[in-house]
């Protein structure tokens, strides 16, 4: 699902850390469907996993804003790894 070279756009190519994770993620997620783990249910899990980690960082409030932007970030196709860009 999340191969490199079709993430290596989603962040700065000098960012080792976040391209890491990614990896870890990406292995991670193969792993579950190999296992015959649904991927909605990966996918809810995942979300929740981030979230849950994320308000434990940095606290309700301000995770809560960063989410309300979600929809619109969505709609313009920033979670679209399929996409072409024309």
């Amino acid at each position: 699902m999340f191969e490199h070279s079709r993430t290596q756009s989603l962040f700065e190519r000098d960012d080792e850390e976040r391209q890491l994770a990614l990896q870890y993620l990406a292995e991670a997620w193969r792993n579950a469907d190999v296992e015959g783990v649904e991927k909605e249910a990966l996918a809810h899990a995942a979300l929740f996993a981030a979230i849950a980690t994320l308000v434990e960082q940095y606290g309700e409030e301000p995770i809560a804003k960063l989410l309300e932007k979600l929809p619109g970030q969505v709609q313009l196709g920033e979670y679209t790894v399929d996409r072409t860009i024309q």
